[in-house]
């Protein structure tokens, strides 16, 4: 194994063994317990149209075993262990994960570098996952309004990127693929080389870098593939989407922007001032848009803006409302005009204050959670930021001015990088222009 330990001011050591494979450690002592993820780079951005979904479907079919724990003895071994598994997929990555006590780690390792080489797909199998995921597509999308809207948003809001299609999957597709698509899908990506395992909780460094060469260090395969696809796309022009659903009794309207995310920026403080800017917007109760436009002139019963920076291509700005009527024009002039408002005007002391405070609280309550402190680290390398990103978070806020807000507004929040989406009754009389 030729490792690299890299400490830091969070404790957090790294190695790579020689097959490539990424190991993260965060050692928290203050509980007998330990949280094993292996995130594997790839998720449903990596898709192209007619494998759409196959990320997840894929992740399904992991727990449907090997030769060696056939069907059902993957989580009946963890369970006897007084453990908890499972496993998600993303837009840029696919993780699995235990949360068990410290000294039952090397069963997770065992469990996972075997179905990281072994996994046997089968058809029969396959066609069971294959039902249940189009279950699952009907219950989240299908069957709901607001899933069947934010899809069409997303093809809009996304369009050229590979953020435009569902991480789920298209129906047709789903419905198409085979288990040589899904055997040549997990050969490509499901390597010791594309992966990364974080280990957070009570254990020691240098032990698990040791446990990890001994169940995964003998195992080899391709090195790390890479997703054809941009970085980061200049925005199209400002889009509109209007759908119209007889099942929907509320009115809902999306403002997006395309904004860069912790990956694709320029400098890390524009997705800092970024987080900012919707924490103004937001902030629950004292926010701008709930005062503005729900308390004040009550034109939305329910409001929010958000940002989500976590992301290897370039990420999204969003405000949302509900509206208690079908007329959005008047809206969404209002919520543009305080969009608007960021760039024309620096924001006060007291709502800077509010807006860092909020979210150095958020991170660190987060960050309390041996889980959560593993999740970041995962996330933040599988979108290739680096898990050293956040380091100095608090330090980061603080140093985000008023001017650095302005022009981080002003270059972004504008309507060439827009797209409006807007959801109505059927026989709403909303218009597209």
């Amino acid at each position: 194994m030729s490792t690299t330990i890299v400490p830091s001011t969070e404790t957090i050591e790294s190695a790579v063994l020689d097959n490539g494979l990424r190991v993260f450690v965060k050692p928290d002592r203050r509980a007998p317990i330990a949280v094993s993820q292996i995130w594997y780079r790839v998720g449903s951005s990596y898709e192209q149209r007619g494998l759409t979904g196959i990320s997840h479907l894929l992740e399904h079919m992991m727990f449907k075993g090997t030769a060696r724990y056939p069907e059902g003895a993957f989580s009946e071994i963890v369970s006897r262990q007084g453990s908890r598994e499972n496993a998600f997929t993303g837009r840029d990555f696919t993780a699995y994960f235990e949360i068990l006590a410290a000294d039952r780690l090397p069963v997770a390792f065992e469990l996972e570098a075997d179905r990281m080489a072994n996994l046997d797909i089968r058809a029969e199998a396959l066609e069971t996952e294959r039902e249940v995921v189009l279950e699952e597509r009907r219950l989240r999308t299908d069957d709901r309004p607001e899933g069947r809207f934010l899809e069409r948003y997303a093809s809009v809001a996304e369009a050229g990127t590979a953020y435009a299609h569902p991480i789920i999957g298209w129906a047709d597709d789903i419905k198409a693929i085979d288990e040589d698509d899904l055997r040549c899908w997990y050969q490509q990506w499901y390597a010791p080389a594309n992966a990364n395992l974080v280990v957070a909780g009570a254990v020691d460094p240098s032990e698990v870098f040791e446990l990890a060469e001994a169940h995964f260090g003998i195992l080899q395969g391709p090195q790390a593939a890479r997703p054809c696809d941009p970085r980061a796309l200049v925005p199209p022009g400002e889009r509109r989407l209007v759908y119209r659903d007889a099942q929907s009794r509320l009115t809902h309207l999306r403002i997006g922007y395309r904004v860069p995310s912790f990956a694709t920026a320029e400098t890390e403080d524009d997705a800092y001032a970024l987080m900012m800017l919707a924490a103004i917007l937001d902030g629950g109760e004292g926010g701008r848009l709930t005062d503005a436009l729900v308390r004040g002139s009550r034109q939305a019963t329910v409001i929010d803006a958000s940002y989500n920076g976590m992301t290897r291509l370039d990420a999204e700005f969003t405000c949302h409302a509900v509206c208690p009527n079908t007329q959005t024009e008047t809206l969404e002039q209002s919520l543009r005009s305080q969009i608007a408002r960021l760039s024309a005007e620096p924001v006060s002391e007291n709502e800077l204050r509010r807006a860092r405070s909020q979210l150095v609280a958020d991170h660190f309550f987060s960050a309390d959670d041996v889980f959560n402190q593993a999740m970041q680290i995962g996330q933040l390398e599988a979108i290739g930021a680096g898990w050293a990103l956040f380091s100095e978070f608090e330090h980061k806020l603080q140093s985000i001015t008023q001017g650095r807000l302005q022009a981080v507004a002003e270059r972004y929040l504008k309507s060439e990088n827009s797209v409006v989406g807007i959801l109505s009754p059927i026989e709403s009389d909303v218009k597209a222009v």
